[in-house]
């Protein structure tokens, strides 16, 4: 057998080293995927050597197929009007998760609020037809203890004007999906937004952990402009606010968050609620419901659950922008 030389060791050495340099250079390439679904954007990175936007869209419109109520042949919409009494197992995991929720915040995280959001109208469009006998007839049919998932996926409602509304926490479940779709197929770097909720794993192209923008909370604002910037990996991140949607009537503001056990919009100064939570199904209905309580009652929610982190905006007495944050979210925000 012929005896290598030393220049054959270094030619090898070589080639090691190219080969790691060439390979290691391939996984900062990000695949890019983006369009729209729920009447909204989404954006998808993810490491991957191939596209995978047809897998990606299954998976929401799989979403879609059960909690959408603009889709009269969804599940959901189907067992608002009666005509389906059987969850799948998507309806049954949000479900659940929302349940939990509004047990944890008493009710200012109720999925039942459907009838009251649509007596109010998308963009407060019918607020000149409310009255107090109105909203009088609706309560009875509003509270998340007045339907239940029985053990077979039955769906039982107190009665039939009981309906439900999955639009504050299926978002974030549909970010989720994907992620569990990247989870199973090895991908160990992504980033999936849509509308502004997010999962993040790994890293960004760059080697470094995510950055994710919490937008300024003025409605004059474009959506370029950042109040804050987080710098996280391996977490999920959804953001709520009223500065955006809003109505004024007799010189007050009116926020777009119907509160379940009152049935009109919430009065408060609490303008955006940004929650980090283990999934951003839970992260979605917990930012949702602090918008439904206000600052105080936030930070005492999130006082009382370590598993979350929370970064509220809201205006002071003066009308100034003032932020408040738990300490672990603190450590999450980068500094200039």
């Amino acid at each position: 057998m012929k005896k290598l030389r030393p220049w054959h060791y270094l030619f090898l050495l070589v080639l090691i080293v190219g080969t790691a340099w060439i390979l290691g250079h391939r996984t900062t390439e990000m695949q890019h995927s983006e369009g729209r679904i729920f009447g909204t954007t989404y954006h998808v990175k993810y490491q991957h050597p191939t596209p995978l936007d047809a897998e990606i869209m299954a998976r929401l419109q799989q979403v879609d197929a059960t909690f959408s109520l603009f889709d009269p042949h969804s599940l959901l919409s189907r067992i608002n009007r009666g005509e389906a009494q059987r969850a799948d197992s998507l309806f049954a995991h949000v479900f659940r998760l929302a349940q939990t929720v509004s047990a944890e915040t008493h009710g200012a995280f109720d999925i039942t609020v459907a009838p009251l959001v649509n007596a109010w109208g998308f963009g407060f469009e019918k607020a000149d037809s409310i009255t107090p006998a109105l909203i009088d007839s609706l309560l009875p049919s509003v509270g998340y203890a007045k339907v239940q998932l029985a053990e077979d996926g039955t769906v039982e409602k107190e009665h039939p004007q009981v309906m439900m509304d999955c639009g504050a926490i299926a978002k974030g479940f549909a970010v989720d999906h994907v992620a569990s779709l990247f989870d199973s197929i090895g991908i160990r770097n992504y980033m999936i937004e849509i509308g502004g909720e997010v999962v993040v794993r790994g890293h960004s192209s760059h080697g470094k952990p995510w950055r994710i923008g919490v937008s300024v909370p003025r409605p004059e604002a474009s959506s370029d402009e950042v109040q804050a910037v987080l710098s996280i990996t391996d977490k999920a991140l959804a953001t709520s606010g009223n500065y955006r949607n809003h109505y004024v009537k007799n010189g007050k503001r009116y926020a777009h968050t119907i509160h379940p056990r009152t049935g009109y919009p919430v009065e408060h100064s609490l303008l955006s609620a940004s929650v980090v939570a283990p999934t951003c199904a839970m992260a979605d209905a917990y930012a949702t419901a602090f918008m439904v309580v206000g600052v105080d009652s936030a930070q005492s929610i999130l006082k009382q659950h370590p598993e979350l982190m929370g970064y509220l905006i809201y205006e002071d007495s003066d009308g100034r922008i003032q932020t408040w944050c738990t300490p672990r979210m603190s450590q999450l925000l980068e500094t200039e």
